[in-house]
């Protein structure tokens, strides 16, 4: 027997208030993480070419995007150091100093913002200069274990200054159980990692190499170390490890051309799981916008729902604060 017309799929989405009333997942600002590009200098805003209306700012314009942050509901920002060409290096030791431009910004943040959380990247290539996340044998080929210690150095050097979340985005083996340990021995014990567990060797990053610097740096590519494209199941393997290893959440990167990567993650472990919606990601959004193939609201909003309804317990996104705004419209 049909139930039709009794049963009507539109009735429910006839008006606003029901459409509103029966959404199955909801974004707000507080699913939001802003990406945050910092440099050398005071009152500096340089804005990115290849990621048009995104700009890297000194600690000062750093801090007054805390503020902005703050008032728009988004709970957490993430750091990513502009380290000059001077002061890289093979071993990428700019990385272990405690007065890095990302200590600074982290510890401004932390005294004049403290309420908004801070998530620092945990990895070698903002400050070597072969653009390679670890250390190199004479091959070209990226150590694991000796990067392991480094890194491991890295994030005690970003918890010391004030880092809340601590994110290794370097895909080394082990990793993450080095960093908790040396959180734990050192009494950063509520200090939390997220690990950027599925990261995918991607062409979705170039924006983001010109916004670090790294542009131009890199010999090779980096399939040895970060995930193959391909590969699914690998990526659950990659998660568990983590989550054995002590991380307190994961991430999956890039974000929408790996949304099912998010739901597999989730429906196996059921732990918080985070997207970053990657520079190349955020630039054909604008590009689009700027072409009118595209409303930028429309798009903005309609991809970061998608991260949440794939089972996002929040985004990383240079959308942030736009979105944020839109969100409270």
């Amino acid at each position: 027997m049909s139930h039709y017309p009794a049963l009507r799929l539109r009735r429910t989405r006839a008006a606003a208030w029901s459409r509103r009333l029966h959404a199955e997942t909801v974004l707000t600002p507080a699913d939001l993480i802003w990406p945050l590009f910092v440099v050398e200098g005071e009152g500096l805003e340089q804005p990115i070419a290849s990621l048009p209306g995104v700009s890297r700012w000194s600690v000062d314009g750093i801090v007054a995007r805390a503020r902005e942050a703050r008032d728009l509901g988004i709970p957490c920002v993430a750091l990513f150091p502009y380290t000059q060409p001077d002061r890289r290096s093979d071993d990428g030791a700019e990385a272990l100093n405690p007065d890095n431009l990302m200590c600074q910004a982290i510890e401004a943040l932390k005294d004049t913002v403290p309420e908004v959380g801070v998530l620092t990247d945990v990895a070698l290539d903002p400050y070597t200069s072969h653009g390679h996340d670890g250390l190199l044998d004479e091959a070209g080929y990226v150590l694991n274990d000796a990067t392991a210690e480094m890194l491991v150095g890295q994030a005690l050097n970003q918890a010391r200054a004030g880092a809340d979340i601590i994110a290794p985005s370097d895909m080394m083996d082990g990793r993450i159980g080095m960093i908790r340990e040396a959180l734990e021995s050192e009494g950063f014990v509520n200090v939390q990692i997220m690990s950027y567990a599925a990261k995918y060797a991607s062409g979705f990053y170039g924006p983001f190499r010109d916004a670090v610097g790294g542009r131009g740096l890199l010999k090779g590519d980096k399939m040895t170390y970060q995930m193959d494209a391909a590969n699914w199941q690998e990526a659950l393997r990659e998660v568990e490890l983590d989550l054995d290893e002590g991380a307190d959440s994961v991430m999956v990167k890039p974000g929408l051309p790996y949304l099912d990567i998010v739901t597999r993650v989730k429906e196996r472990f059921e732990v918080p799981v985070f997207a970053y919606q990657v520079s190349g990601e955020y630039a054909m959004i604008e590009a689009a916008a700027a072409s009118a193939a595209g409303d930028r609201d429309a798009l903005v909003l309609e991809t970061l729902l998608a991260f949440k309804r794939a089972g996002c317990s929040g985004v990383l996104t240079y959308h942030a604060a736009h979105a944020a705004r839109l969100l409270g419209a």
